[in-house]
């Protein structure tokens, strides 16, 4: 795998996404309750601090826990929650080692199901439903693994033309129309949760 991604929009950081299955895998898994680019940015960052310039699943694993922690706690942080995040892309690395001998582009090579994909990857630790689907959209929309009816499995996020994840970020522009698409969500479930608490309210005065 050696494909120019976009994701974290700088050009080293995404030169290892394109190239290394387990850096996507961790960038991906780091992608929460921060900006995708810091997210995206961090396996280049843990590669570093380790010596490397790739990630290694048997390395992370074997790791020290406390000291696996502090690498991401430093300055600058490589999430805003380093210490739990640490936590979770050593599970992540130990499931590798378990179930594919530390190879991560084991879970999707020669797969031909994206429902198994999926499957497969909503299986790893830190990875739900929706985390899983927005994975394989990425593979297939930016990565060339297109198993029989990726589309279908990823959901939304395998829609042609969407922005509304990693998935869909080709450069500046289409990071802001995933970005707006996620403002507008957010704002979405805010005037939902309000509407739901005025409703209960009336309802609990009537």
């Amino acid at each position: 795998m050696d494909i120019t991604l976009r994701i974290a929009q700088d050009p080293e950081a995404d030169g290892l996404l394109g190239r290394s299955p387990l850096a996507a895998l961790v960038g991906m898994l780091l992608d929460q309750q921060v900006p995708m680019e810091w997210a995206f940015s961090g396996p280049l960052t843990i590669a570093r601090r380790l010596g490397s310039d790739d990630l290694d699943a048997h390395e992370i694993a074997a790791y020290d826990p406390d000291a696996f922690a502090e690498l991401l706690t430093a300055k600058p942080a490589v999430h805003r929650y380093p210490g739990s995040m640490a936590g979770r892309v050593q599970q992540l690395c130990q499931y590798l080692v378990d179930h594919y001998d530390g190879d991560a582009e084991a879970v999707w090579r020669g797969v031909d199901s994206g429902k198994e994909v999926l499957k497969r990857l909503n299986e790893l630790p830190g990875f739900g439903k929706q985390k899983a689907q927005i994975f394989l959209a990425l593979l297939g929309k930016r990565l060339g693994v297109r198993p029989r009816g990726w589309r279908e499995a990823a959901g939304a996020y395998g829609e042609e033309g969407a922005y509304r994840s990693a998935a869909d970020i080709t450069g500046p522009e289409t990071l802001s129309k995933v970005r707006a698409h996620k403002q507008a969500l957010k704002q979405e479930a805010k005037r939902a949760a309000a509407e739901a608490k005025r409703a209960a309210t009336g309802t609990e005065k009537s």
